[in-house]
């Protein structure tokens, strides 16, 4: 049996997702920006034992945010979807807990960090299905998603973990 890769020029367009994917998308990219964000600022108001090692990886945490939703918001461009960073969408529409304003000591931030990123994964989680069955591509940029933050989040949080 053979298969023939052949198609006529009115077989070939461009794949079109339904109207609710590029919504499941927007709603982990707002999660991914909002967790840089956080991060961010957990990361300028450290403050006690083993500052400098937690600083450093809140730093690894942020970048892996940052590029994740610049991965989603590309993706969502690449599928003609408009992805939506505006600072005031990202604020009306996370998921995230708003994160506090003051210096925070560092068991505290471990513990703030790890639950931001549990809420981004679980965004990502709560959207995985459906984008799978309309687009395997994008699930795939998703499992790496997931995959990478919980990494960080196993790494983060056994700083507070006691025997």
């Amino acid at each position: 049996m053979t298969i023939s890769l052949r198609r006529s020029p009115d077989d070939i367009r461009q794949f079109e997702a339904p109207s609710g994917f590029a919504q499941s998308l927007q709603e982990v990219l707002v999660d991914l920006i909002e967790l840089h964000l956080q991060g961010k600022q957990a990361h300028w108001n450290l403050i006690g034992t083993n500052f400098r090692d937690l600083h450093l990886q809140i730093d690894e945490i942020v970048d892996i945010a940052r590029e994740a939703s610049d991965t989603i918001a590309e993706r969502m461009r690449a599928l003609n979807a408009v992805p939506d960073g505006r600072s005031d969408t990202v604020t009306a529409s996370t998921t995230l807990p708003a994160f506090p304003p003051a210096e925070q000591n560092t068991t505290e931030t471990v513990d703030l960090i790890t639950n931001r990123i549990y809420a981004a994964v679980s965004t990502i989680r709560a959207v995985h299905d459906a984008v799978d069955a309309v687009d395997p591509s994008t699930s795939d940029l998703l499992h790496e998603i997931i995959d990478s933050l919980e990494k960080q989040a196993w790494m983060i949080k056994s700083e507070n973990r006691k025997v």
